[in-house]
C-alpha cells in the first residue's frame, strides 16, 4: 500500500492521487469541483508565504486554487 501524506507537501509539477479528505474541515464546494478520493491531480502553482496552491484536476481538466489551511486536510499518494 502506498503511503499517504498531506497535499501541501507536494512540489510544483508533482502528480498524485487523492486518498482521503477530511470532509468536516474541507468545504463541500471542493467535492463539487471534482476533488474526490481516487482522482489524479497535479500541482501547478504554489504561492509564497503559505499562499494558495493551484491544482489541476486531471479527469475534469479543471484548475482550482485552494488555501494551504485547507490543503493540509487532503491526503494524497504519489
Amino acid at each position: 500500500m502506498q503511503e499517504s501524506f498531506r497535499l501541501d507537501i507536494l512540489k510544483v509539477g508533482e502528480i498524485a492521487t487523492i486518498r482521503a479528505i477530511d470532509d468536516k474541515v474541507v468545504p463541500s464546494k471542493f467535492f463539487e469541483l471534482g476533488l474526490l478520493p481516487g482522482i489524479t491531480i497535479e500541482i501547478k502553482h504554489k504561492a509564497p508565504f503559505s499562499g494558495p496552491i493551484g491544482i489541476h484536476i486531471h479527469n475534469s481538466n479543471t484548475l482550482v486554487a485552494i488555501r494551504k489551511s485547507e490543503a493540509i486536510h487532503i491526503f494524497v499518494s504519489k
